[in-house]
């Protein structure tokens, strides 16, 4: 390129030499491309050009070549206003020359400095925002870190991360369905600070759910784990993962997975062993095959019993872990005639003792089974939760306990005989007779006492005979015999 000055005389063949290029930036205002340089060391210079810099495939088989973009004169040392919309799209380089008053041609490029070209993307499947971007050619200056700005909606830039060092960045921190502008800012040593180009996005993403509420864990009348879940019914997400741990196991393992949900789940579990404590958990699937939700845990109740002679201890585990907490336990009680409620317990307690002899006469059955049921407390999410455990039952105690003497003396102690039973009999048939078998009394009610008369009178004292014949809930007939001893303490 040939510069006529209109200056006749002595022409210079010597060019001068360029300057140093120590900028190349977007001006944060206007958006278009700033570049500032040192004046060139020569003393002829008339004015600077400035190229835009670039390779060239097709230039001496492959090599940088450059387009004039515009040219200024005297001693300028910054230019600005170079409207480039490529920088939206792509890095791109300059370099500055320096031209005499001689008419001659420029002289050679300076350092070649680009513009930052910021990428922005987002990471649906880890809730990231993915920035990412060229390294600034700071030479002959060092560039010390990036800083990053962010914009929300129209809002003002302002800084949330500085001192980077590398050219990636994850931001996490942003809300969905709003749009969000980011730039970068490279810090260089000589305090210059070169900005990137605006990059932005609309963080629009699958919606996971704020909440999964696991509702109950529970045993039915099958033996069978029945699971219910609540999702938030603004998710987006439709894949979910069923995921199970036993006893002591130290990991979930998925036992199903749910490709379509609406805001209610169920699930029977029939691979699950109700003698032990199973826990339970529902986890939210991204697109990507992540979680990124997991549900508050269920866990089914194990009710364990120990008899000994007339006590009866039942335990169980803790129920685990409603949002809204246990409220309270009620111990269900079937004795033949179906389910009632034999007490309730506090939330904190896990044992709960009867007696047996408190609910013999109860039990027409062969057997007296039970169910415990824990009742959540309120629940910010759903319904508030019922579980019942396994039913455990015990077999009836057929013990017929019988006395050998009594005092029919009419003072209220030990005034009548009669066999003491620990279930109410099907059929029930008691003899007493005489030592010359002659009968004295008889009942087919097991509840009837003898009163030590016959006829209207009270016996002598001495010895009786006794015989008995009961059939208990279980189909066994216990027949029995023996003497009673009446003592007579009237006076």
């Amino acid at each position: 390129m040939a510069i006529s000055t209109g200056i006749s005389g002595q022409t210079d063949f010597i060019p001068p030499d360029p300057p140093l290029l120590n900028l190349v930036t977007i001006n944060e205002l206007t958006g278009v491309i700033d570049l500032s340089w040192e004046i060139s060391p020569s003393t002829d210079v008339a004015g600077y050009i400035i190229y835009y810099y670039y390779y060239d495939p097709q230039y001496q088989g492959g090599g940088y070549s450059a387009e004039i973009i515009d040219t200024v004169w005297g001693g300028a040392t910054t230019f600005h206003s170079i409207s480039r919309p490529f920088t939206s799209f792509r890095y791109e380089y300059y370099v500055v020359s320096a031209f005499d008053n001689s008419g001659r041609g420029a002289g050679k490029f300076s350092n070649a400095l680009g513009t930052i070209f910021l990428q922005s993307a987002i990471d649906t499947c880890n809730n990231k925002i993915r920035l990412y971007w060229n390294n600034y050619r700071s030479e002959p200056d060092s560039l010390s870190n990036y800083s990053i700005f962010r914009s929300v909606g129209n809002s003002v830039f302002n800084e949330i991360a500085h001192n980077i060092r590398d050219t990636v960045f994850f931001y996490e921190d942003f809300e969905n369905d709003l749009n969000y502008c980011f730039k970068i800012k490279a810090n260089l040593e000589s305090k210059k600070v070169s900005v990137s180009n605006k990059s932005c996005l609309l963080t629009k993403m699958q919606r996971p759910p704020y909440w999964i509420n696991a509702d109950y864990a529970t045993v039915g009348e099958d033996n069978i784990i029945n699971l219910s879940f609540s999702i938030d019914p603004l998710s987006e997400i439709n894949s979910y993962r069923l995921e199970r741990k036993t006893g002591n196991e130290t990991s979930f393992k998925q036992i199903h997975q749910f490709l379509s949900a609406t805001g209610s789940l169920l699930y029977t579990d029939a691979g699950a062993d109700i003698g032990r404590v199973n826990y339970y958990r529902l986890a939210a699937i991204n697109n990507c095959g992540i979680p990124v939700l997991c549900s508050n845990i269920a866990s089914n109740i194990v009710l364990s019993v120990i008899q000994d002679k007339d006590e009866i201890n039942l335990k169980w585990n803790g129920y685990r872990e409603w949002n809204g907490g246990v409220g309270s336990y009620s111990l269900m009680m079937d004795t033949g005639e179906g389910y009632r409620e034999a007490g309730t317990t506090f939330p904190a307690d896990t044992l709960f003792n009867i007696k047996y002899s408190d609910i013999m006469y109860e039990v027409s059955g062969r057997e007296v089974c039970f169910i415990l049921k824990a009742y959540e407390g309120s629940n910010p999410y759903a319904d508030p939760g019922t579980s019942l455990s396994q039913k455990l039952c015990i077999g009836v105690m057929e013990v017929i306990t019988v006395p050998d003497t009594f005092t029919p003396d009419g003072n209220g102690i030990n005034d009548f005989f009669y066999p003491v039973l620990s279930f109410t009999p099907e059929n029930y048939h008691l003899l007493i007779t005489d030592m010359r078998r002659r009968k004295i009394f008889e009942s087919r009610n097991f509840m009837e006492k003898w009163d030590g008369s016959y006829n209207g009178g009270i016996l002598p004292e001495g010895v009786y005979l006794w015989f008995l014949r009961a059939k208990a809930p279980s189909g066994n007939t216990i027949s029995k015999t023996g003497t009673i001893t009446l003592i007579n303490n009237r006076k």
